[in-house]
């Protein structure tokens, strides 16, 4: 039998016997492979807890750098003039052929680097759209394929055609198929009414460079771009911004007895994690998640190959949504891809990761410190 034949492995109880009898062994996420209906990815299509309360007065744009000011008003402008040109709620164009097309584009664009506050802004600007949150869509472009994965295209269209505003965090183009996908369903969703608004770290007309042939989809990249307008946020990553580097991981004894000392905590083994992701839709690494409080990992490696390194990418954002501590052993977070894989086409999936991970680390120390 090889080795992906056995059940995923459980936390050992002998590992770091227990100091007393109020600690509680760990779950693991090797365990779990959550079925996620679709009618709950559509309900959890809001800002994660992470930014739930997140709001234009909480931002603190950096003096050295006007651009994030800038960026606060104009999209504070933004969400006040979202009703114009729309029909009200519960208002059909019964009597005309086809929607009035928009006049300019529909959308937003958050153009910046990593750590700028381009997600806290998105969230600012869905918590300050006049709607119900039922009628606002938060997500991101992964989630938002995912969506249409589990509902299908027409029905998609048919749900998010019915919102006000969809806001789309980490906009990137990965593949042909999803540039021909979102152009189309984002089409749609504009002349629905539908105004828009996204994060990326590339601006819309470069997006797939470095992918695929961006070039034979020059089309639908266009018109893409057509539906925004950019918007520039300058500076520094503010997860580093005078703070010290994320902490040296720890030995496997420290990471066991703080697994088994953390109420919620779960505790696997870092090669065997990445093989259960290869086994779960990236779609359900949020759900897998739900009940945890830190995760604690032993043995962290670097990634072998881009399709794994890529579902880490996507736990990494469900871990950082979700603010869970992550505790480890083995390689630094800055080892975890490869030198190839920071130079190639998703070098920013990459170094998102990286930063994300490094926040949660040092979020880390404290739960490590009372485990001692």
């Amino acid at each position: 039998m090889s080795p992906s034949q056995h059940s995923s492995p459980q936390p050992d109880p002998t590992a770091a016997p227990p100091a007393d009898g109020d600690d509680a062994v760990p779950a693991a996420l090797t365990a779990r492979a959550p079925q996620v209906p679709a009618d709950r990815l559509v309900a959890e299509m809001v800002p994660p807890p992470r930014f739930q309360g997140a709001r234009f007065d909480t931002y603190i744009p950096d003096a050295q750098q006007p651009s994030q000011a800038e960026a606060v008003q104009v999209l504070s402008d933004f969400a006040d003039g979202i009703d114009a040109g729309r029909a009200g709620p519960g208002k059909r164009r019964w009597f005309a052929r086809k929607p009035a097309a928009p006049q300019g584009p529909r959308g937003v664009y958050l153009d910046g680097g990593y750590g700028v506050g381009k997600t806290h802004l998105l969230a600012s600007l869905w918590h300050a759209t006049p709607a119900p949150a039922e009628r606002k869509a938060f997500g991101t472009f992964v989630e938002l394929t995912n969506l249409v994965g589990a509902l299908g295209f027409q029905q998609t269209v048919k749900t998010l055609g019915e919102h006000k505003l969809l806001c789309i965090d980490e906009f990137e183009l990965d593949d042909p198929g999803d540039t021909v996908l979102v152009s189309t369903l984002l089409g749609k969703l504009v002349d629905a009414g539908v105004a828009l608004a996204a994060t990326s770290n590339t601006l819309p007309g470069k997006l797939g460079e470095g992918r695929f042939a961006a070039a034979d989809f020059l089309r639908e990249i266009q018109g893409l771009s057509a539906h925004f307008r950019p918007l520039r946020i300058d500076g520094e990553d503010y997860r580093h911004r005078g703070l010290p580097e994320a902490p040296a991981p720890y030995d496997d004894e420290t990471v066991t007895r703080t697994a088994y000392r953390t109420p919620g905590a779960s505790l696997d083994d870092f090669p065997s994690l990445l093989e259960h992701l290869s086994k779960v839709h990236p779609s359900r690494y949020g759900a897998m998640c739900d009940g945890i409080e830190a995760v604690c990992l032993t043995d962290v490696q670097a990634v072998p190959d881009q399709s794994t390194a890529l579902r880490l990418v996507v736990l990494a954002d469900r871990l950082y949504d979700r603010e869970v501590p992550v505790v480890t052993s083995g390689k630094a977070f800055d080892e975890l891809f490869s030198d190839e894989m920071l130079r190639g086409g998703y070098r920013k999936k990459y170094y998102r990761a990286i930063s994300r991970l490094t926040a949660l680390a040092r979020d880390a120390g404290a739960l490590v410190a009372e485990a001692r």
